[in-house]
């Protein structure tokens, strides 16, 4: 099995891609890039089992009928979310309340933050592979898989805070945090690239989107269940892994 982690930023400069190869009991990092364009990421789906890409793939269900209102002069759809708690059902995703549920940790909005930019990017980076190779279901019932390595990290019970950013306590958070990684996945041969990884967040993430592909691949994640369902194919749905980082390989 080949998985590819994708950490979608709006530009190319930012975005990070990471191929693990599983077999046995073992894995391999194959290829780690940084500065990825959209072709890159349709090649490397398509010779992938499995994609996660770290970015939502869809938007909040309420909010096309409340821009369409809008549009329209239609008062109706659009005074239906008067107020802070109409707001929020505009903001987040039924994903997201449940991802908040699971983790304590808030996604971004991707209607409402500058999430939005990678987002509108995520949506035309599916239409060409579905051109390629087919449409792939939000829910991640296929090869692709929203995932979100924060929530990934805290429930393997590495600690994700404060490794973001190009200063010196951020690097020497990110290299604690690669040498937990290590310790608790030694199965992972990260074939030389350590110091790459340790230069960069973006790369770091994409290793842990690549890995939240593992488990979504097993159906080692959290599926919505009847409640969560529809939303999860419209809306897209956040691969929580249900499984320690032991289960894996193998």
């Amino acid at each position: 099995m080949r998985t590819l982690g994708v950490d979608l930023a709006a530009a190319t400069k930012k975005t990070a891609v990471a191929v693990i190869e599983w077999s046995d009991d073992r894995a391999r990092l194959a290829h780690l890039s940084l500065d990825v364009d959209d072709q890159e990421i349709v090649d490397l789906f398509g010779s992938c089992d499995m994609t996660g890409v770290d970015c939502p793939v869809g938007w909040p269900d309420a909010l096309v009928p409340f821009l369409t209102g809008h549009l329209n002069f239609d008062a109706g759809p659009v005074l239906a979310h008067d107020g802070i708690a109409g707001r929020r059902v505009l903001a987040y995703r039924d994903t997201d309340r449940f991802c908040t549920a699971q983790t304590g940790l808030i996604p971004l909005s991707v209607s409402a933050d500058r999430l939005a930019h990678p987002a509108m990017r995520c949506a035309v980076i599916q239409a060409k592979i579905a051109a390629v190779h087919g449409p792939q279901l939000r829910d991640g019932s296929g090869r692709l898989a929203e995932v979100y390595p924060a929530a990934s990290l805290k429930i393997w019970g590495l600690n994700g805070r404060g490794y973001k950013g190009r200063g010196v306590p951020e690097a020497e958070r990110l290299g604690i945090l690669l040498a937990a990684l290590e310790e608790q996945a030694p199965w992972l041969d990260l074939s030389g690239h350590r110091d790459r990884i340790t230069a960069s967040d973006d790369l770091f993430d994409a290793v842990i989107a690549s890995l939240t592909a593992r488990a979504a691949a097993r159906r080692r994640t959290l599926l919505p269940d009847d409640a969560h369902a529809a939303a999860a194919r419209s809306e897209g749905w956040i691969h929580l892994p249900s499984c320690g980082l032991d289960v894996l390989p193998g």
